[in-house]
């Protein structure tokens, strides 16, 4: 009897253990790699590594063959265009959340590294489609949706303003030495 229920509890144990976490969001594959080593400062998005508050806004284009991400800080608005030139960058297949767009940076809450999607996950869910674009507000502790009326905190995603509603889709964000990731 002894060994069933021990049999029993295993098979429970690993079931849950390979549940997926229900605060990293699916619906939009995000996979994001990014080498410091190869962007040194003046890049905004290695300026914002480590340091809590700092938000980035990540979309990416091509040009003549030739990847680039547009950057926009939090706190100021200013952009920059990152041209990703080395064979180990192009190699990498990139997808950034729901439309090409997403908020990664240090919380200044837990200090803790996050990625959310840029698009508003309240009309996505509400009205179908991925074109819900997020602008920075409040000194860049805000994300604002022109649809829905809603803001969002951007240390964790929370509604902070408008009508309650579900939290930003978030991704997986580490720093593994000089290499940023997010991922889903």
């Amino acid at each position: 009897m002894m060994k069933k229920i021990i049999a029993f509890l295993a098979c429970v144990l690993l079931m849950t253990a390979c549940s997926k976490d229900s605060t990293i969001s699916h619906d939009y594959r995000c996979f994001f790699v990014f080498d410091t080593s190869l962007h040194p400062l003046p890049c905004q998005l290695t300026g914002i590594v480590g340091n809590n508050g700092l938000f980035m806004k990540v979309e990416m284009s091509q040009r003549q063959g030739v990847v680039y991400l547009h950057t926009t800080r939090n706190y100021d608005n200013a952009v920059d265009d990152v041209r990703l030139s080395t064979a180990k960058e192009n190699q990498v297949n990139y997808s950034l959340g729901a439309n090409n767009c997403i908020i990664i940076g240090t919380s200044s809450y837990d200090f803790v590294l996050t990625c959310f999607d840029g698009q508003c996950a309240n009309c996505m869910e509400n009205d179908g489609g991925t074109n819900y674009p997020l602008t920075w507000t409040n000194s860049g502790l805000r994300l604002y949706c022109a649809k829905c009326k809603r803001s969002y905190d951007v240390n964790n995603g929370v509604v902070a303003d408008g009508e309650p509603g579900r939290q930003l889709y978030r991704y997986q964000a580490a720093l593994d030495g000089a290499v940023l990731r997010a991922w889903n």
